[in-house]
């Protein structure tokens, strides 16, 4: 610890992102990347950006990317931010929509850069507990609060709730913001952006990196009622008014306009975790139904963290919480055909040896 960090750097727990060794080739099944590559044509025009016009800032108001986005979901530009990843996006909404004195609430098990954020900005939080199948209960979200944040699909656990509930939720939190996070939306259930007319205060935030697969370029979005979009532009401006380069944009931009392409590779992924979760099951594993790129899996034979230590010796990364609740079970990212049944083969193996 050094004695020039602040009181805030001393004290802030950060995010841990997913492992990524380098010392052997691995299965790497463990942070929700796309198994499969980009678009060819967002490919194509990512490889078109990188000319003499690097030289020059890119549009500070994404204008292109902001009408490919709304263009997908019937909405005008004015519905719709663009930020470095959604991690950003989500950054900005904290500091645009949440204050201090007035706790938030979401999940006590979801993704963990919620509490980060939570601590870094100064705003408290209260945690809603999921019930023993890892179910919200939407009603303990139905009274005074200073926002919510709510992860459908959750995270790690793989669970969606219906539009039902996130209008309940909406109606009875109307003088808050309520932020959906739909990463992995795309891969299941049904986005709430139908609902961006209809309530003031939603705000619903996307990425491309899973379903557009297009994680290493870091685009993230998100929609909502116009007030909120200025909202976090006056916090994008007062940042870094140039949040996404030239080749993003591109690459995005394109990413959206191949829906076909899209569509396919997200049902190649849907078919696979769906025959990975009968899999598992027929191997005597507890798989949470899934509406994400993800299984949420457990066995009453061995612990999480042994199997995890036995999957990284045999040469595959899944993600392994040492969390109250959750530490027996594991997240295993769908990979392609070819993965997943080397996967199989490996917890099967492990699995055998215990019986």
């Amino acid at each position: 610890m050094s004695k020039y960090w602040s009181n805030l750097v001393k004290n802030i727990v950060p995010y841990v992102p997913g492992e990524q060794p380098q010392d052997k080739q691995y299965i790497k099944i463990n942070t929700n990347e796309n198994p499969y590559p980009p678009s060819p044509k967002a490919i194509e025009a990512m490889k078109a950006a990188i000319g003499e016009n690097i030289r020059l800032y890119p549009d500070p108001e994404c204008k292109r990317l902001r009408d490919a986005i709304a263009h997908c979901f019937n909405l005008s530009r004015e519905h719709v931010f663009v930020g470095n990843g959604s991690d950003e996006v989500l950054a900005f909404a904290f500091m645009a929509f949440f204050n201090p004195g007035l706790p938030i609430l979401f999940a006590d098990i979801t993704y963990s850069f919620y509490p980060v954020y939570s601590s870094l900005f100064n705003i408290e939080y209260k945690l809603i507990e999921l019930d023993d199948n890892f179910d919200l209960p939407v009603d303990r979200l139905l009274s005074g609060n200073g926002g919510i944040i709510i992860a459908n699909p959750n995270a790690p656990t793989g669970k969606y709730i219906g539009l039902d509930c996130i209008e309940k939720i909406l109606i009875s939190s109307n003088n808050s913001v309520v932020v959906v996070d739909e990463a992995y939306i795309d891969f299941g259930g049904e986005s709430a952006a139908g609902l961006v007319n209809k309530y003031t205060n939603l705000l619903i935030i996307r990425t491309m990196s899973k379903s557009h697969s297009l994680a290493g370029l870091r685009v993230g979005y998100a929609l909502g009622h116009e007030d909120l979009i200025q909202g976090l532009d006056r916090i994008k401006n007062s940042i870094n008014s140039y949040t996404l380069d030239r080749v993003a944009l591109a690459g995005a931009e394109e990413a959206l306009r191949d829906a076909e392409y899209f569509d396919t590779t997200r049902r190649k992924i849907i078919a696979t975790r769906d025959r990975v979760t009968e899999k598992l099951r027929d191997m005597g594993f507890k798989v949470i139904d899934s509406q994400t790129n993800f299984v949420f899996t457990s066995h009453d034979k061995i612990s999480g963290g042994e199997l995890f230590k036995q999957l990284k010796d045999m040469g595959i990364l899944v993600r392994y919480f040492n969390k109250p609740r959750i530490d027996n079970y594991l997240r295993v990212s769908i990979g392609t055909d070819y993965e997943m049944d080397c996967f199989l083969d490996a917890v099967g193996k492990i699995i055998e040896s215990k019986v």
